[in-house]
């Protein structure tokens, strides 16, 4: 899909001068939730607290709910999820207000593509926590929402007096969303209450949603549909799929506020989640959100760069904090794994878990912003694990979906407790990540886990099976290449932990996995003037050859959403093999000047990201270059420092920073649960936590002159790069770490956490930027061979 984006050309120039800044103010008007909802950054403008259960956002013709160029909205969803992939995405309990009469004998009159309103643009709001867009049918209506954790809340506000309606439609969400049964009922003359039977992401099976919603204002007369029509007067509906909901209708209500929680428990858990945090004036809600908000964000102080640049970083960390959701109701009780209700005492259990996505940056800036929140998220997974019986991978609601491939939980779980983030646990969690590690579930499990483990584990390798039996969307030997890559950098992590414990006879044998991707690499196959690639095995170990010819580097087979260009990359934990494997660090370098098409991105740096990278959101194969709209190699711009020459990864972020603007189209690919977020918040920020389990940050030039990340500790991380300016390429030169020169192009956890103050000093000639590329300026690789 080809991208037109509003950019600022990069251009090389010889000196550094002076930047216009923006000058800060509200840290909320630098958050524009517009961006991503254009060609599949599948993000919602709508209103959610951080890391809330409950969303209000507009549904329109997209899976993911709104998109900016739809002409009409078909309701006010009360729960999405924020750029994946998948269609099956939310929107449940849709809401829209109208006025005028109907015909409610003809069932179209209740199919939401047939009733929904147009709207305008002009004088539309999408920012934390409030969200606002007049409808321009029905005469005209302002609608505007707000958020707390476990609620919604929407004013509906009519330009001509005399009846208004509320729908409620339970029959219908977001499109591709299938609905396969709901409920309705009027409590009385200001609630409804019903349910939601949908289907989880990614073919997943069947949940239900319960809510309540109250107005604020009483409903003079009422009625519910049904696939047959709608019956005036009615107070249920209840059925399989197909148009379900009610009608309310008030005399001349000028303004209307509907609050509505939802639970994943009972009808009890959306009352009490109601009683909770409704019954409070619209106002009030959106300002105490907005508080918390701006708390949140507030974590980062970016003092200088650009207006736009400065809202393209605040929206990006804005939409990191979206999830993983509150999975509790506000008495604690969840459902979990086991489909029983448990209960959350003195802590947040959080669901919703994109992991083959997050466990490359979203999870590691969560945790070092917010350690406490990083604590319970922990937690959350390993309750997953003691309920359901396995670790998961792609946790939706209380089930596992078995989406994407590989071992995304290892790294993630590894990461959260190499920040502190399971004390306490520690062996708990490190029993679990074994047996997760080394076995495999049994037949009755509806987790797949490491499927490919039999192979694995016996000859060092998963075999590529594309007809492998599925417990759901994907299973690793289908894509056997890339899970061998995926297993070992995860067995390289859980390495680290075992050798921390004292484990040493398990992290020496993890630490063997870690190197398992040596198993794939076939030295005699060439592409592009460069030999040796990883190539998937079949079962007895002899290498792969389609049908239709030669293996090529280039091709989709055994690899997920990839190609092995692409996935050669993904051997950061030892670095020494792979350059060995590719002919020295030399030929390495190469390598990755082609695969960035480095050259041609020095004279046109926004171009070439446009022109020669991956384009379009779902291009993943036939490809040699690096994809910045997917997951497999956004470590890869790091490798250039991790192979000596770190100006490089400087330059190649600049480019790729070009895909990040502040125009709904300005984000690159799915933004998949804030995963491609924070990889923009760490890489502007100028340190990245390239290698997974280590706790060592990636240093590269800041895009803005100043920030300051402010711990949970009290402490602060402060980062200098005096003449930073996002537009242009420019390198590292020079830098201090609390005052002392540092050749060093990394900086450890500890030391960050303790509070530091990095300063870079910058150039635009490549010539003098030879910082931190000699012996040791690299870290060293954790399972190197």
């Amino acid at each position: 899909m080809k991208r037109v984006l509003a950019i600022v050309a990069l251009l090389p120039v010889a000196t550094i001068a002076p930047v216009a800044t923006a000058a800060p103010g509200d840290v909320l008007d630098s958050v524009n939730t517009f961006i991503g909802t254009q060609d599949e950054g599948n993000t919602f403008p709508g209103a959610s607290a951080p890391f809330g259960m409950t969303q209000v956002s507009p549904i329109g013709s997209h899976y993911a709910g709104y998109q900016y160029t739809d002409t009409a909205i078909r309701g006010f969803g009360h729960f999405f999820l924020s750029g994946a992939g998948c269609w099956e995405q939310g929107g449940l309990v849709s809401t829209l207000p109208t006025t005028g009469t109907f015909d409610p004998a003809k069932p179209s009159t209740f199919d939401q593509k047939v009733y929904a309103s147009p709207y305008t643009h002009d004088g539309e709001v999408g920012k934390p926590g409030y969200y606002k867009v007049h409808l321009t049918g029905s005469g005209g209506i302002d609608v505007e929402t707000t958020a707390t954790t476990h609620t919604g809340v929407e004013r509906y506000t009519f330009d001509k007096s005399g009846p208004a309606n509320v729908f409620v439609n339970t029959g219908q969400a977001d499109d591709k969303e299938p609905v396969s049964g709901s409920s309705v009922r009027i409590v009385d003359d200001r609630t409804v209450e019903g349910t939601v039977e949908s289907q989880a992401f990614c073919g997943g099976k069947p949940y239900t949603t319960y809510f309540r919603t109250t107005f604020d204002k009483p409903f003079t007369s009422y009625g519910t549909w049904s696939p047959t029509g709608g019956t005036p007067g009615s107070k249920e509906s209840a059925g399989g799929a197909g148009l379900r909901g009610a009608w309310l209708t008030f005399a001349d209500p000028k303004s209307v506020t509907a609050t509505t929680a939802i639970s994943y428990v009972d009808a009890d858990g959306a009352r009490r989640n109601l009683e909770a945090e409704g019954n409070r004036d619209f106002d009030r809600v959106k300002a105490a959100t907005q508080r918390t908000w701006r708390q949140e964000l507030s974590s980062v102080d970016i003092r200088s760069g650009s207006a736009d640049n400065r809202t393209v970083f605040y929206t990006s960390l804005y939409h990191t904090l979206l999830q993983p959701l509150t999975g509790n109701d506000a008495d604690g009780r969840y459902r979990g794994f086991d489909n029983q209700v448990h209960r959350a005492v003195g802590w947040t259990y959080y669901q919703y878990f994109s992991l083959w996505d997050t466990y490359r940056s979203q999870n590691q800036l969560l945790a070092l912003l917010r350690p406490s929140r990083a604590r319970d998220i922990a937690r959350s997974v390993l309750a997953i694990h003691d309920q359901g019986g396995w670790l998961p991978r792609w946790a939706y609601a209380n089930q596992e979906t078995n989406t994407m491939s590989g071992d995304p939980v290892t790294p993630f779980l590894v990461d959260l407790w190499r920040f502190g983030a399971l004390s306490g646990q520690e062996m708990q969690a490190y029993q679990a990540l074994l047996q997760n590690s080394t076995q495999i579930p049994p037949a009755s499990s509806p987790f797949q886990g490491r499927a490919g483990n039999g192979n694995y584990q016996a000859n060092g390798f998963v075999q590529y099976d594309p007809n492998f039996p599925k417990k759901g969307q994907d299973t690793d030997p289908a894509h056997g290449a890339s899970a061998t890559l995926e297993y070992a950098l995860a067995d390289c992590s859980l390495s680290i932990m075992a050798k921390s414990l004292g484990r040493t006879d398990d992290a020496a044998a993890l630490a063997q996995k870690g190197r398992s991707y040596q198993n794939l690499w076939d030295a005699g196959v060439s592409d592009r003037g460069f030999t040796g690639f990883p190539r998937p095995k079949v079962t007895g170990g002899d290498w792969f050859t389609p049908a239709s010819g030669p293996f090529t580097p280039q091709g989709q087979d055994g690899f997920h959403e990839g190609t092995a260009w692409q996935y050669q990359w993904l051997v950061q934990q030892d670095i020494p093999g792979l350059v060995q494997r590719m002919g020295g660090a030399g030929q390495a370098a190469a390598r990755l000047d082609d695969f960035f098409a480095y050259n041609d991105l020095l004279a046109d740096p926004a171009g070439t990201v446009r022109d020669e990278w991956v384009t379009g959101p779902y291009n993943y194969y036939n490809q040699f270059r690096y994809n910045p709209n997917n997951e497999p190699d956004l470590h890869a711009p790091w490798m250039y420092t991790l192979v000596g020459q770190p100006w490089k990864t400087s330059a190649v972020l600049r480019a790729a920073h070009t895909l990040f603007t502040n125009a709904p189209n300005g984000v690159t690919g799915n933004d998949d649960l804030g995963e491609m977020s924070a990889w923009y918040v760490f890489s502007s920020l100028g340190l990245y936590p390239a290698v997974p389990g280590t706790g060592q940050f990636v240093l590269s030039a800041p895009s803005f002159g100043k920030a300051v990340v402010h711990l949970e500790n009290g402490r602060d991380i402060v980062l200098k790069s005096d003449g930073a300016d996002a537009s242009r390429i420019q390198y590292v030169q020079g830098l201090r770490v609390n005052g002392v020169l540092s050749d060093h192009a990394y900086v450890g956890l500890e030391q960050l956490t303790r509070g530091s103050t990095l300063d870079f000093r910058l150039t635009t000639d490549a010539a003098n930027a030879t910082w931190a590329s000699g012996s040791g300026g690299a870290p060293p690789s954790p399972c190197a061979s």
